[in-house]
């Protein structure tokens, strides 16, 4: 399968199932747009016809230069992936590598589009115990195999409300690596509202990756991002941000937003994140039900995929300046990247990632929670549900049909089930809106890449 796009001033040529990716001029572009399904006595004429600056024997050199290609393997590669897709899972079965312990369902902020119903889950509000964590850590060790990494998220609602156990946890996980043979690695997601310069120091010592939750502009951000009296909480957080970051030595953190109807041309945000001296970026789309005033519109969508362009001609101007700054969903690998296992399974939500509520209930990730029919279990009993389990292990690129001609497979493992069941009733739907939205931005972030390789050549 081939996929073949101009951008950033580049001829860009995406061999999917090899992973080949190839920068070529116009004439080669050409000979490659018609080379499948047409003679070369018929595709050598019809070039010579649009390049008449060309000799034949030119062109023929530019087709036998494809065709080498084709027999390298580097063009037009046959999808051998598809037998094994299911047998990769097969080999991880029953191995559990990470956990995103609900620490607490409860927030103290109101912001509408909040998928967690401000952190209750559409139940009731709690905050885990320390004997509940404590369990879903032994589970993760039982359940991890021979693996020595093992994540573990501190999610909410607002973890934060709930910080003494998350040391707590954080202790006893260490007390026991050297004895299990295991290293955690933690990441905090919080709205910084009770940052202080305790949560500052134990952060920056245990924690590998903090996110922190802005959505950019000051108007935008109190737009939803409110406390329950309808206050804004942008000048709160901003101070503490900055104070964390700047202690953190800038690394192993996100800046983390979401952009809504109200803010399409999210460029804009990110340029007020960049100001306030933050440069580890992300900015999302929201995820609502439909009719919901906070839904990207068609129009919205068309402003957003004009804005991942600009986003990646802004990354490469401040590359040249010497002011580079990330941003999530353009970081990729062209030479090493994501193995096939992660290519055509996914995320492993479900068998090799699972959320624990307050309660000690098991579900496939954090978006699934509250939905009762795929609670898997918990963490005294491990899993009982495993007719869900099952629908997850088989949630693979190759299981949707929507997603057999589409360039991106392998670049998005066949997108978020969560996203896909909210969108579509179930796990192996697509969301159409975030397709649209992952082609675009790989494409961007595939330029960004070959841009900088030139660049460093």
């Amino acid at each position: 399968m081939i996929h073949q796009y101009k951008l950033g001033g580049y001829n860009i040529v995406l061999d999917i199932c090899s992973g080949s990716v190839h920068v070529v001029d116009e004439v080669a572009y050409e000979i490659i747009s018609l080379f499948e399904g047409n003679s070369k006595e018929s595709v050598i004429p019809s070039i010579a016809t649009k390049f008449k600056e060309l000799s034949v024997e030119e062109i023929e050199e530019c087709y036998a230069q494809v065709e080498a290609l084709k027999e390298q393997g580097k063009l037009f590669a046959p999808d051998t992936f598809k037998p094994m897709a299911g047998k990769l899972k097969e080999k991880t079965s029953g191995v559990v590598k990470a956990l995103c312990l609900h620490i607490a369902h409860t927030c103290n902020l109101n912001c509408s589009y909040c998928f967690a119903s401000q952190g209750k889950y559409h139940g009731e509000r709690a905050v885990m115990s320390f004997e509940v964590g404590k369990r879903a850590l032994d589970f993760l060790v039982e359940n991890s195999g021979s693996r020595k990494n093992l994540e573990v998220d501190f999610f909410g609602g607002e973890p934060l409300m709930n910080f003494e156990v998350v040391k707590q946890l954080v202790a006893y996980a260490r007390s026991i690596e050297k004895e299990k043979n295991k290293n955690f690695r933690f990441t905090l997601t919080t709205n910084g509202l009770l940052i202080d310069d305790d949560v500052i120091e134990f952060a920056n010592r245990e924690m590998s990756n903090v996110v922190l939750s802005l959505d950019g502009r000051k108007e935008i951000h109190d737009r939803f991002r409110v406390d329950y009296a309808g206050n804004g909480s942008f000048d709160r957080i901003v101070p503490k941000f900055k104070k964390l970051v700047d202690a953190r030595g800038g690394k192993n953190y996100y800046m983390r937003g979401t952009f809504t109807h109200a803010n399409p041309d999210f460029l804009e945000d990110i340029k007020l994140m960049l100001d306030l001296g933050f440069t580890e970026l992300s900015m999302e789309p929201v995820v609502c039900a439909a009719g919901d005033p906070s839904e990207l519109t068609a129009e919205d969508m068309a402003v957003v995929k004009q804005q991942y362009e600009k986003l990646a001609e802004l990354m490469l101007e401040r590359d040249k300046e010497g002011k580079p700054f990330t941003f999530y969903h353009y970081m990729i690998d062209l030479t090493g990247g994501p193995c096939i296992y992660k290519r055509i399974s996914g995320c492993g939500s479900g068998t090799e990632y699972m959320a624990v509520t307050p309660w000690g209930d098991l579900y496939p990730c954090h978006q699934f929670v509250g939905e009762e029919r795929f609670k898997l279990g918990n963490v005294w009993d491990g899993v009982s549900n495993t007719e869900v389990q099952k629908e997850f292990a088989d949630c693979n690129v190759y299981a949707r049909e929507e997603c057999a001609d589409c360039w991106a497979k392998l670049y998005c493992s066949g997108g978020c089930a969560a996203n896909a069941y909210h969108a579509t009733g179930s796990v192996k739907g697509i969301y159409k809106n975030g397709c649209e939205l992952f082609r675009k931005r790989m494409e961007c972030a595939i330029m960004v890449a070959i841009a900088r390789a030139f660049s460093e050549s």
